[in-house]
C-alpha cells in the first residue's frame, strides 16, 4: 500500500516560483514512476509531469515544459515539483500519484494524494 501526501501550494505572484513536496509511505514507492497532475477551475485533470522509478526519465506536458522540474528523494520518500516561471493558468489544484507505469494518463496511477492548491495572481 502507498499513501501520498502533497503539500507546498499557497498563492504566489505571476513569475514567482513554488515548490510542491509529495511525501510517501509503502516500501513500493521507491520502484514506483510518480506523476504529478493538475485540475484547473472548470476543467478536467490534466498530466503536467512524471518520472520513473529510478529517476532517470522524465515526461512533461507541453504548457509546463521547460518551466517545471520534477524530481524525487530516495531517501525521504518523496518527490517534488519545483515550478518556476508561474503563470496564471498554472492555477489548480496538483495531485501526486504513484503508477505503474511512466505515463500520462489517470488510468495508469494506482495511488493518488489528496491534492493541494495553488494559485498565481498578477
Amino acid at each position: 500500500q502507498v499513501q501520498l501526501v502533497e503539500s507546498g501550494g499557497g498563492l504566489v505572484q505571476a513569475g514567482g516560483t513554488l515548490t510542491l513536496s509529495c511525501a510517501a509511505s509503502g516500501r513500493t514507492f521507491n520502484s514506483r514512476p510518480v506523476g504529478w497532475f493538475r485540475q484547473r477551475p472548470g476543467m478536467e485533470r490534466e498530466f503536467v509531469a512524471a518520472i520513473s522509478w529510478s529517476g532517470g526519465s522524465t515526461n512533461y506536458a507541453d504548457s509546463v515544459k521547460g518551466r517545471f522540474t520534477i524530481s524525487r528523494d530516495y531517501a525521504k520518500n518523496t518527490v517534488y515539483l519545483q515550478m518556476n516561471s508561474l503563470k496564471f493558468e498554472d492555477t489548480a489544484v496538483y495531485y501526486c500519484a504513484a503508477g505503474k507505469a511512466l505515463g500520462r494518463i489517470q488510468e495508469e496511477y494506482d495511488y493518488w494524494g489528496q491534492g493541494t492548491q495553488v494559485t498565481v495572481s498578477s
